[in-house]
């Protein structure tokens, strides 16, 4: 129990870090920090909402509220898929590029200062292996 309680405890106090500081310094949401993140790394800056939604770990019913409320910011845009028609694809804009490097710098120091500088190398590869367990169970036994 005392694992599972620091875990709990111990993850949504990073989080939380996290989020303020990205919120106080540059106005944007960790949330959405991440779905900058995980567009500005694709080709063209684009990618499914549906990838998006699994890449954050999130349901495409709060990736689509979310990238609305991004999309009014400015920071993405939606649009259809040519490929076939049906799919949407959101889509990272040059203010939404901007926000990511003005914000990145903010983040990854809050992510060295607040874990990464706390434990050791061979601690990071345990905590790794660890979560890449943890997630690939849950993708298994969830269809």
């Amino acid at each position: 129990m005392r694992a599972w309680r620091t875990y709990v405890n111990g993850s949504s106090m990073l989080m939380d870090r996290l989020h303020r500081e990205l919120q106080d310094t540059h106005g944007v949401s960790l949330a959405d920090y991440e779905i900058l993140v995980r567009l500005s790394e694709q080709p063209n800056r684009r990618m499914r909402m549906t990838q998006l939604a699994e890449d954050v770990a999130s349901s495409k019913s709060r990736v689509s509220h979310q990238v609305a409320r991004m999309e009014k910011a400015g920071l993405v845009s939606r649009r259809e898929c040519t490929e076939d028609g049906r799919g949407v694809l959101a889509e990272l804009t040059a203010a939404g590029m901007a926000q990511l490097v003005a914000a990145a710098p903010t983040h990854l120091s809050g992510v060295r200062e607040h874990i990464v500088d706390l434990i050791t190398p061979e601690e990071g590869e345990v905590l790794a292996k660890v979560f890449d367990r943890v997630m690939t169970h849950l993708r298994e036994s969830n269809g």
